[in-house]
This record gives C-alpha cells, sequence and structure tokens, in this order.
C-alpha cells in the first residue's frame, strides 16, 4: 500500500495563508496541516481546523518566529531583546553548543504551545517542527516526551530521503542553486537526525516511513510532483509543502516564502496532480491514520 500525507505547514501564519490551506484541502491533495500556537491569525486557523473535520492538525513546535506562548521572562534563552522568538536552526544550533540555549525552557515553550491548541479544542495528530528544529541534537527527545505525556501519536522526522528529493526535484533545471543549497540543510538535518526514529519507536510514537519536500521548499514544481507520485514507494510518506495566498500581513512578515505559497497551492489543486494520485493507487492520509 502506498501512503501519502501532504502536510501544509505555517497554518496560524497569516489569513491568506490559513485560506490557502483551506483551499488546498478542499480542492486538492493537502490532508494534513501543522498549527503555530503563537501565529498572528492563529484563532482563525483554528476557525478552518474546524470548518475542515477531515484536516489531520498537528502542532508546529515554533523557536525562530514571533513572541513565545509564555512571558519572555519564562523563557529568557530562548528570546531576543524585544522578548521575540528569533533564533534559525543555525543560531539555535551554536547556542547549544555554547549551552545557552537552555533546554528546560524549550520544554516549557513547547508545552504551552501544545497546550494553547489543546485548549482551542483541536487534539493534535502529531508534532513537527517550524524550520524543523525538533530535530536538533536534545530537542528531539523533548518532543517525543512531549507528544507521550499529551497522548500525541506521531511525529515528522525530518530525514528526507534521497531518492525521493531526486525525484521531486523534477526534470527542469530551474532553482537549481536553491535546490542545492537546501539539498545541503536536509542532508545536514539527515546527518542531525541520528537515533531519532529508534527513540519514536521506543516511545512507542509513529512517523511516516518516508518524508521529503525540503530541497524543494519554495521550488516547488508540478513536474517534480508528478515525478514523486509516479514513483512513491510502500509505505507512507510524507511530502512537507507550503501553500497559501499573498496578503498585506504575509508580504509584512518576516519569511522568504511569499509568492511561492499561490504558485503550491496552484500545484497541489492541480488537474493532472489528483488524477495521478487516483492512477498511481495513492491513498492520501493524514497521522491520525497513520497506523492503520
Amino acid at each position: 500500500m502506498k501512503n501519502l500525507i501532504v502536510n501544509a505547514d505555517d497554518l496560524g501564519w497569516t489569513a491568506g495563508v490559513n485560506r490557502g490551506i483551506a483551499d488546498a484541502h478542499r480542492n486538492g491533495i493537502v490532508t494534513s496541516t501543522s498549527l503555530l500556537a503563537n501565529g498572528g491569525a492563529f484563532d482563525d486557523g483554528v476557525n478552518v481546523s474546524r470548518a475542515l473535520p477531515a484536516m489531520g492538525v498537528g502542532v508546529h513546535l515554533n523557536l525562530s518566529d514571533g513572541a513565545p506562548v509564555n512571558t519572555a521572562r519564562a523563557v529568557p534563552s530562548l528570546v531576543d531583546d524585544q522578548g521575540e522568538l528569533s533564533d534559525g536552526p543555525e543560531q539555535l544550533l551554536l547556542k547549544l553548543a555554547r549551552r545557552k540555549l537552555k533546554l528546560s525552557e524549550v520544554e516549557r515553550e513547547w508545552e504551552a504551545q501544545i497546550e494553547k491548541i489543546r485548549g482551542a479544542g483541536i487534539f493534535p495528530t502529531h508534532l513537527d517542527g517550524h524550520k524543523h528544529v525538533h530535530m536538533l541534537p536534545g530537542l528531539f527527545s523533548i518532543a517525543v516526551k512531549l507528544a507521550r505525556r499529551h497522548g500525541i501519536n506521531s511525529i515528522r522526522i525530518s530525514s528526507e530521503a534521497s531518492s525521493l528529493r531526486a525525484a521531486l526535484s523534477g526534470k527542469s533545471g530551474r532553482d537549481a542553486g536553491v535546490k542545492l543549497k537546501q539539498g545541503i540543510q536536509a542532508r545536514a538535518l539527515k546527518l542531525l537526525s541520528g537515533d531519532a526514529r529508534k527513540m519514536a519507536d521506543k516511545a512507542g510514537i509513529e512517523a511516516a516511513d518516508y518524508f521529503c519536500g525540503i530541497a524543494q521548499t519554495g521550488v516547488l514544481s508540478r513536474d517534480g510532483v508528478l515525478d514523486l507520485l509516479e514513483t512513491l514507494p510502500e509505505g507512507t510518506t510524507e511530502l512537507m509543502c507550503h501553500p497559501g495566498y499573498v496578503d498585506d500581513d504575509l508580504v509584512a512578515s518576516a519569511t522568504r516564502l511569499q509568492a511561492s505559497r499561490e504558485k503550491e497551492l496552484a500545484i497541489l489543486t492541480d488537474t493532472s496532480v489528483r488524477k495521478s494520485v487516483a492512477s498511481h493507487g495513492i491513498r492520501l492520509i493524514n497521522y491520525s491514520q497513520i497506523a492503520n
């Protein structure tokens, strides 16, 4: 059986992103999303998820953007002088190496993020990380612990399969520089993931067999998605994506993923993509169905 989870990251970022994710689910192949507890459009994201009960909703664990769910005083090692989460994975890795990132504060903040989402009436299908920060050394074990504590049965392992990365890159040479840079990041994440799958298995937490989408973040192509569907392996694969509509809040926010979100939305709702899923006998699922 070939199962595919198509997860749209960043629900709650802006209303335009939320609307795009909803349309990619209603009219396309998106089956799952992950919600930012501290997103500027969190309440709207909650309303979107309530209106789409077939779409799985996970927690997009965040250490890199926006204000923390806790007070800044409660998590001082996570915030900048303005009290904001602002460190990307590279800065967080450096902080970890210098022992300036307190793991107890990471756990406190992520627990608050999970509790905020659960408090909104959403039972998360899985955990994943904004910019994959949950894969950093010492942080994956925290995510697994929190998943067990809250009865969340699945987690994303951001270890991109090289064969799927090659298929998803498509035959075109467009955006080769971006794909190369992000391919290097994907390989680095694979190295950092280490024993993540063994840790999840030991804790009884499910994960997809395969994962892809890192190298194509912001440069996803229709041909690449069609190639991926044609070569999808047996088992469960997660395809990460970032659909959305560009609105004023998105333009004003600190993300490089702007016009690319509308391009991804068009790909994910494309008739040829939906027909390919059906013709190849691929079962579209979300993380709540991963063990079925």
